[in-house]
């Protein structure tokens, strides 16, 4: 395939990344693949990116993710540097024929403001589109700039000048879900898990007063704000609630730790994560907001370990209820479905995993939709 892509994961961790990093694992899972289906990758990143790809654009040496704590006036301009470094390599040269861009916000912006000369766009949407309704009302990309989602939910709620420029979804695939239904069966432990960034959104404080309520073992794993362990957190004293997360943490969640029926592990990564993952009866997502994406929910199937969930966003898309999962929309029958949870045959999920979420079928679907982008991109935008 003769096709030349700007991968634009932004400068706030490298590829792959250190530990938690859902849209630089979403660009380190996609790469590869599209690379072995014969697209070239110009991947546009931090210096510290370590993912094998044909060339890179950096502005930054490493990734600037710790600059979120500090406030709005002294962090704004990362993202507005980062993009200029990608306007300025695009003007340089003619040979990219495709910008596949991660970057949340300001990434559309800049490039839906290049102009006709530029490469066309296909800009991936993994957040709540809800954020930004002054970009998102009034987007005009012209006949060159195009968006996916990462479910059929997120673009149901997307505004209609967004819809407008919709060219579908793929949903979000993980390594681990390459040959998962060979793997042998992993042996389960007797407790809960909630996977992600500790956020209201998410629910951690819901599980761990469910989790209390029943009686059954959770374990909190992923960062709270910056701080990816417990004694970074401990360490940074009060000045640390600034960050509305870790004021979340500390009054809604940290009530209900006690280190033994609920325990926060932090950040884990690699072999830990996986195992952590794999052993557990469960993984919980008690949702307050429409899911987007579910990369957890995708890694949690791949590793054989059934989900229970709030049935809000991509959810209902990721799981069947009784097969894979169990989802409800109430928070009491949430409680009783982790007592249930048992009798799910995780080798159903693993098989699921197997057959949906690989990074040959996301990669597989991208390719398409970059034809399609490429093709389109002519011609006037159809109202949705």
């Amino acid at each position: 395939m003769s096709l030349t892509v700007l991968m634009n994961a932004g400068p706030w961790l490298s590829v792959p990344p250190p530990g938690y990093g859902g849209i630089e694992n979403v660009v380190a899972t996609l790469v590869p693949e599209l690379r072995r289906l014969g697209v070239r990758v110009v991947l546009a990143s931090v210096d510290s990116s370590t993912l094998p790809v044909d060339e890179k654009i950096a502005v930054f040496d490493d990734g600037q993710f710790h600059a979120l704590q500090r406030p709005y006036n002294q962090v704004c301009g990362i993202s507005q540097a980062h993009l200029g470094g990608v306007v300025r390599a695009l003007h340089a040269r003619d040979d990219i024929d495709l910008v596949h861009d991660h970057v949340e916000a300001v990434g559309l912006a800049t490039l839906a403001a290049m102009g006709p000369q530029a490469p066309p766009v296909l800009h991936t949407l993994h957040w709540d589109l809800a954020k930004h309704p002054d970009l998102y009302g009034n987007l005009d990309g012209g006949d060159r700039v195009r968006v996916n989602g990462v479910s059929a939910a997120q673009l149901a709620r997307a505004p209609r000048a967004l819809r407008e420029h919709s060219v579908g979804h793929v949903h979000l695939s993980t390594p681990l879900a390459v040959d998962a239904d060979r793997r042998p069966r992993p042996d389960k432990g007797d407790y809960l898990i909630i996977l992600g960034r500790i956020n209201p959104g998410k629910g951690q404080d819901v599980g761990a007063r469910l989790a209390r309520r029943v009686g059954v073992p959770l374990v909190l794993a992923g960062p709270v704000g910056p701080y990816h362990r417990p004694q970074d957190l401990a360490a940074a004293g009060d000045e640390a609630r600034q960050n509305p997360d870790v004021r979340f943490f500390y009054d809604e969640v940290a009530p209900h730790v006690d280190g033994d029926l609920v325990r926060w592990v932090g950040t884990v990564a690699g072999q830990e994560r996986d195992d952590l993952l794999a052993g557990a009866r469960a993984s919980l997502f008690p949702l307050r907001w429409e899911e987007p994406g579910g990369t957890a929910v995708v890694e949690s199937l791949a590793l054989g370990t059934p989900v229970v969930a709030t049935a809000r966003g991509c959810l209902p898309e990721l799981i069947e209820h009784g097969r894979t999962g169990l989802l409800t929309a109430d928070e009491d029958e949430l409680a009783d479905l982790l007592l249930a949870a048992s009798v799910l045959d995780g080798d159903e999920c693993r098989r699921e995993a197997a057959t949906r979420f690989t990074p040959a079928v996301m990669a597989r679907a991208y390719v398409g939709l970059y034809e399609q982008v490429r093709q389109t991109a002519a011609r006037p935008l159809q109202p949705a």
